[in-house]
């Protein structure tokens, strides 16, 4: 397993396994199962509703607490300084556990600088190990970083082939934040799983496309959840250490970069109106 340093030092995987989408019935099944495969790093939100089967996993698969680095997300229903701090206290409870190694803002909308100042108080008592934001984009992100007394350390955008994020990754490194991409295989869209230039590197590597996709991104300073229900997927989007694409190949597949998203623009009317309607989740 690689590792990136945070701002403050600590060392999170570069690789983890997330849960969205994954049922709170199977949460515990696919969580347990990626942690005996080798995945230290479980990414999971309020929203999600499935934090209980995250702690089941992680409490039953017999790993010390600190080798597993855990990561939520406060839902905008839960914005605001009072309503952040007790739903930080509500998911380490589900989680069966003391402290968060993560903790991120999931949207950019509602009340985000009070929920932003509980996560700044929980990082202080120790309840969270490390504190940033999700979906945040540089004009989001430039403003709250810019405002806070701790600069969000990590930023979780969709980030993939398809939309590198390139000009946004400078920006967080400016404010010495780590970019980290949730969707990094697009969720298939966009033909990705048979993309003819990631097909050909792919061949030329004795890898798949997954593969070859995730590994761009993680030579590009990136950190990945890819997710999988399958334990087998679980186990080849692991192995990926073992290869290098080179200079030639990374520009090959930064053309393909098309700067737009394949799900939503946080910044269109419509979507925030959607956000809106998506309050109670």
């Amino acid at each position: 397993m690689q590792y990136v340093k945070l701002r403050n030092g600590l060392q999170m995987p570069q690789l983890g396994y997330g849960v969205y989408q994954v049922s709170p019935d199977e949460a515990e099944r696919c969580v347990s199962e990626a942690l005996s495969v080798g995945y230290r790093m479980i990414d999971t939100a309020q929203a999600y509703h499935n934090e209980e089967g995250v702690g089941a996993a992680v409490s039953k698969s017999g790993l010390k607490r600190e080798d597993v680095f855990i990561v939520s997300k406060v839902w905008i229903s839960n914005y605001g300084y009072e309503r952040a701090k007790a739903s930080i206290d509500a998911s380490l409870e589900r989680l069966q556990i003391d402290y968060l190694d993560l903790m991120l803002l999931h949207q950019p909308f509602c009340d985000r600088y009070g929920a932003y100042r509980a996560l700044e108080e929980a990082y202080k008592e120790g309840k969270l190990k490390a504190i940033g934001v999700s979906n945040f984009f540089p004009d989001h992100f430039i403003d709250l970083a810019s405002n806070v007394e701790i600069p969000p350390m990590v930023n979780q955008v969709e980030t993939h082939v398809f939309d590198q994020e390139v000009q946004p990754q400078k920006y967080m490194e400016e404010f010495g934040c780590q970019i980290m991409a949730w969707a990094p295989l697009a969720e298939g869209r966009n033909g990705l799983f048979t993309h003819p230039v990631l097909t050909e590197i792919g061949k030329a590597h004795e890898k798949s496309v997954a593969q070859v996709a995730l590994r761009f991104l993680l030579q590009r300073g990136v950190v990945i959840i890819p997710k999988s229900t399958h334990k087998e997927r679980m186990v080849e989007n692991l192995n990926i250490f073992d290869f290098q694409l080179s200079d030639d190949e990374m520009q090959e597949i930064g053309k393909l970069d098309t700067g737009r998203s394949l799900f939503f623009d946080h910044h269109d009317g419509e979507v925030t109106k959607m956000f809106m309607g998506w309050r109670n989740l």
